[in-house]
Order: structure tokens, then sequence, then C-alpha cells
């Protein structure tokens, strides 16, 4: 017994002083994982806040631009005030209603009413401040809190009057651009010059109030109301921790200021929220500690052999999870970056110890992709080609594909190569069970958990096409005008560069007004306005194509046509007209050339919307069309 004791006692007291290192290596790593969490948290916090200003700020900009290019028409003289702004009722980002402030204070309203400011507005005071936004103020009915954002009407360098955006806080929170925290995250907009709350997702269902009057909060150790009254005053960016008097636990808020007036906008967060991953990642770590330890006692009980097979399994799950972890990370923004995609397969195939890996997607999505730890080899190719056979086999309702022999690959493939030696498959597929594409792998060690693996990583490239598919969506919603199905404005603004290098040639520019648009809305209806536009793009889109085809305002469309023949344009643009006519529909279309590439693009849409004014005028110079002149 003495024997045994002494020649398991070197061992023994090696183990234990192994554990100890292992334990206190294990405790210190968990107190800067914890550390580094944390601060992870606080910056999660301040990259919500960041995201939300800065969505703010874009929609105030976007909200500017709109209200200035309605100002130039207005200026123009384009319409009645009364139906120009019915019009564009409840085009902008914030803005809900617009009107128009006139001298003498007086106020025009989409629905027709003139009603007096007098007292409230002051023509002479917001047109000396040109485009702003005002601060907080009752309605002119004095029902509800407003923001105000002008913009002014000039005509030969007067301004005569001063367009109007109106910003009905109480409906606000409603046009929020996100919700932070997946919306448990509490939302205020504040004027730093006033502490007026313009938008307060957390005093739900009241008139926005004033942060000071709400008194002060009890703060956490090392912040204080100064600090909170100062940052916001000034500007700055911070965080102060306070006890809420509602639900008596703590909350983390944080403020940044925006590039619009003195606004800022905050955050408040419980501290639980904020703190959930670090949390999660805490207890994550003290179970992989104690699982350390239990691995320890394990050594210590069993023999040094087993506990290797053990250790080297749990080192293999490890990695595996880290592997998993890896190409989630990497699928995560893939639908963005889609260089992610193939080096995701890189990782999966070093988790399965693969030569090859391919995804291919399913539907409007499809695409393939491929991995080959030696360079592209013809192996690589017949597998990315098996994947629309096997994408039918795992339709028509096959199971997970395991194949250890060319036999067995060549009954599942019959086309496939002499080479190929084995080919495992498994059908990538959403939460609700539906077939988003087929992940496959060949040149495999054999392992029997391949098919494991491969399932642990096929809900990430699920989500993968989830994301492509939302992306795609979204990007088309963007740049894509909903009525007519060309491009919009939007686009147009991100082609205008492009554009500018295009060809080698010569670039026109056809500019092309409807005309009688808002004589038929009022006389038809805009139902008939509308059919009259759709019918007008799809003349445009059948003559010149929808590579550059826009519609860049309510009755405007540009298009543009690169390196081709000026008769035969003229032809097109003449044929199209007369098309229109026979339908009973009319536009005015004025085109202009210029070198390519152009680099400014200004002169040729300036000489091009000038012909097209004059066509128009033209136009309306014919007796039967005087009811049209506007």
């Amino acid at each position: 017994m003495r024997k045994n004791r002494g020649y398991w006692g070197g061992p023994l007291a090696a183990a234990v002083v192994l554990v100890l290192l292992v334990s206190l290596a294990g405790f210190l790593v968990a107190e800067r994982v914890n550390r580094q969490e944390e601060q992870a948290s606080f910056d999660r916090l301040a990259e919500e806040a960041d995201k939300m200003a800065r969505s703010i700020e874009a929609m105030v900009d976007s909200d500017r631009e709109k209200l200035t290019l309605l100002a130039r028409l207005l200026a123009m003289g384009v319409g009645e005030r009364e139906d120009f702004l019915a019009l564009y009722q409840g085009t902008g980002t914030f803005f809900s209603r617009l009107e128009v402030l006139l001298p003498g204070d007086q106020v025009v309203t989409a629905g027709g009413l003139w009603t007096s400011a007098a007292g409230k507005l002051s023509f002479r005071q917001e047109a000396a401040l040109g485009a702003h936004i005002s601060d907080r103020e009752l309605d002119l009915d004095g029902e509800g809190q407003v923001v105000r954002h002008y913009v002014p009407v000039v005509r030969q360098g007067e301004t005569v009057a001063m367009l109007c955006g109106v910003i009905e806080l109480g409906s606000l929170v409603q046009e929020l651009p996100y919700k932070p925290y997946g919306g448990q995250a509490a939302v205020y907009l504040i004027d730093g010059a006033t502490g007026d709350f313009l938008i307060d997702t957390w005093h739900t269902g009241e008139e926005p109030g004033n942060i000071w009057a709400l008194g002060s909060r009890p703060m956490a150790e090392g912040y204080n109301d100064a600090q909170l009254r100062q940052g916001l005053v000034n500007g700055e960016s911070n965080f102060v921790v306070f006890r809420s008097n509602t639900t008596r636990e703590y909350l983390y808020f944080y403020y940044t200021p925006l590039s619009v007036n003195r606004w800022r906008v905050a955050l408040s967060v419980p501290e639980e929220l904020v703190f959930s991953r670090a949390q999660d990642i805490r207890g994550l770590l003290n179970k992989m500690l104690a699982a350390e330890g239990l691995a320890f006692l394990a050594y210590i009980v069993w023999m040094i052999g087993y506990v290797r097979r053990q250790t080297g399994e749990k080192q293999r799950q490890l990695d595996a999870l880290n592997y998993i972890y890896e190409v989630e990370k990497l699928l995560f923004d893939a639908h963005q970056h889609r260089e992610n995609i193939v080096r995701s397969l890189e990782v999966t195939g070093r988790m399965l110890a693969a030569r090859r890996v391919a995804f291919a997607m399913a539907g409007d999505e499809a695409g393939g992709y491929l991995w080959e730890q030696d360079g592209r080899t013809g192996l690589g190719a017949a597998l990315l080609e098996s994947a629309p056979a096997l994408m039918d086999r795992f339709a028509g309702g096959g199971g997970e594909i395991t194949a250890h022999s060319p036999q067995e690959v060549r009954e599942i493939l019959p086309c496939a190569p002499e080479e190929m030696k084995d080919l495992t498959a498994i059908p990538v597929e959403d939460g609700g069970g539906a077939l988003r594409g087929v992940l496959a792998a060949s040149g495999l060690p054999g392992r029997k958990d391949c098919v494991a693996l491969l399932r642990s990583v096929g809900f990430s490239y699920a989500k993968l096409w989830d994301n492509a598919r939302t992306y795609q969506e979204m990007q088309r919603q963007g740049t894509e005008d909903a009525l007519t199905g060309l491009y919009n404005r939007n686009r147009y603004q991100q082609d205008l560069s492009r554009l500018a290098a295009e060809g080698r040639q010569e670039l026109c520019c056809i500019f092309v007004d409807v005309n009688g648009l808002h004589e038929l809305n009022n006389t038809q209806g805009h139902r008939a306005g509308d059919q009259m536009l759709q019918e007008v793009a799809r003349q445009i889109r059948q003559s010149f194509g929808d590579r550059w085809s826009y519609r860049v305002g309510g009755d405007e469309f540009v298009v543009f046509a690169v390196d081709q023949d000026r008769q035969d344009l003229q032809r097109r643009c003449q044929a199209a007209t007369e098309a229109l006519k026979q339908k009973g529909y009319y536009i005015s279309a004025g085109m202009a050339w210029t070198p390519a590439p152009a680099g400014d693009l200004g002169p040729l849409l300036e000489d091009a919307e000038r012909r097209m004014y004059e066509a128009k005028r033209l136009f309306y110079q014919d007796p039967r069309f005087n009811r049209r002149a506007r």
C-alpha cells in the first residue's frame, strides 16, 4: 500500500497543484472576460444611442431636402397653395402635415383654411432665421405640442412665404427608425437648451414634459444630477446611473448630441438588460470552471490514459463550438459581405476536416459558393454542380446523405466523377422546415459525426438566406418607385456620379413631364392619375429600358442613354409620345446630349429640363389644351 502511495503520491501532488493553477488561471480569465463583457455592454448602450441619433439626423435631413424641393415648386407657382399642400400631404419622414406661413402672420393649411397666427407665429422672425427647426410649442389650435420645420419660399430673391412641415410630437414615437434593445429601452429626444422632451417613451400616454421638471433621482455612487444637467447642456456623450422612482431598479441613462438644434438622444435601460450578456457569460464561465474541476477530479480518480481520451473528446467538442460560433459570426453580415460565405465554408471544412465544402441557396436567392483546401479542382466543381440535383432530392422528401464509397456516391449522383469517393450533404432548412439551400462536403476522414456537425451550422446558413432576402427587399424598396416600378429619386441621386463616368462617346438625358396630371386627379380621381403615371412608365421602359430610367417627382421622369445614336433616340422618343397620345395621355420631353464621360452632369440636366419646359409651353399654346393651363 505504501508503495502504491509512493507511486501515486507524485502524480497526485502534481494533479492537485495543476488543479489549483488551472483554477486560479480560470478565475483570472473569468474576471477579465467579465470586465470585457461589462465594457462591451456599455459600448453597446452607446452604439444603440448613437445609431438612434444618426437615424434621426438622417430623417431630419431627408425632410429638409423634401421641404426645400417643395418650396422651390411653390416659388415657381406650381398650383394653388391649398391643392399643392394637399397633394404632398404626408410625404415627410417626420412631419405629418404641411402649412404655409405668409406675411401678415397668416397660415394656410392643406385643407384650405386661412388662419391668423398673430401672437403665436411671426412671419418676420421665422423668415429671418431661414431654414430651421423651431423649439417645442403648442399647435395653433392650442391642442397638442409640435415642432415646426421651416424652409423659405424665395421668389426673385425675396422670401414670400415660409413652408412648414409640422411635426406632431404626440405621434412622433411611431416614426422612430428602430427600437433599441428590441423595444425594451426607453427612448428620449430632449431639447438641451430648454430641457423639453420631444419624445419620451417612458411616460407613455402623457404630453411630453421637461426633464428638469421631473426633479432629481436617487443616483448610484459616483453620479449626480449636476453631471447629467451639465452633460445635456454642453452636448456631451456620457451616461449616469440612477434608481427609478417607479420600478425601484437601477437605470442606465446614456445621452448623446444630435446636429439638429441642441437636441439630445437618450436611452434608459434597466441594469439587468444592460448586463444580460455579461451575466450569461459569467454563468457560462462558472459552469466551464466547474466542468474543468470535475474533469481534473476525474483525472485524479481515473487512469491517465482514460482522462486523456476524455480530455481529447472534450477538446473536440469545444473546438466544434468555437467553429460553430465562428461560422455564425461570419454569416451574421454575409448578406452584405458575400466573401464571408466562402470564409465560413473554410471554417466548416476545418471543423469537418474536409477537403472541400459547398453551399448553394434555393429560390430567388439562388447562388453557389465553394471552398477547397487545395484551390479549385474538378472535384470541387463537381460538388458545386451537384447542388441542383441534391436540392431536388431534398425537396422531394429525401433525407440527409452520407456516402462512403464511389459506388454509393454515384447511386445518389449518377454524373459524379469516379474520383469522388465520399459525400455528405444536408438540407438547409429554416425554423419552419422550408428548404433554403444545400450544404455538402467531400474529402472527409470518415468521421461518424459529420452529418451532425453540418447540421449544427445549418441554421446559420438558413439565416443567411433570410437575411439576404430581407436585405435585397430593403434595397429594392429604397431605390424603386412603388407606383411605377422604375427607379426612384434616391436611386437617381446615387447613380448621378456613376453616370458621369459612363460611356465613351456621348451621354443623352431625356427629361419627361406628364401633361395634365393635376387636372386628371381633380376630375377623375387619383386612381386615374396613378394609371396615367403607370402607363407613361410602361412606355418609357418599353422604349428605353429600365437600366437608367427614373421617376424623380410626382409627374417627372428622367431617362439616360449611353453611347446611342441620336436619331434613333429621337425616333424612339417621338414614337413613345405618339403611343401615349393614342391612349389619351400627353407628355412633354426635352433631350440633351454631352460628351462622355461627362464629369459634371449639371449642365446636361439643366439643358434637358429647359427643353422639356419649352416643349410643355408649346403644348399649352395649343387651343385644345388651354383648359389645362396652370
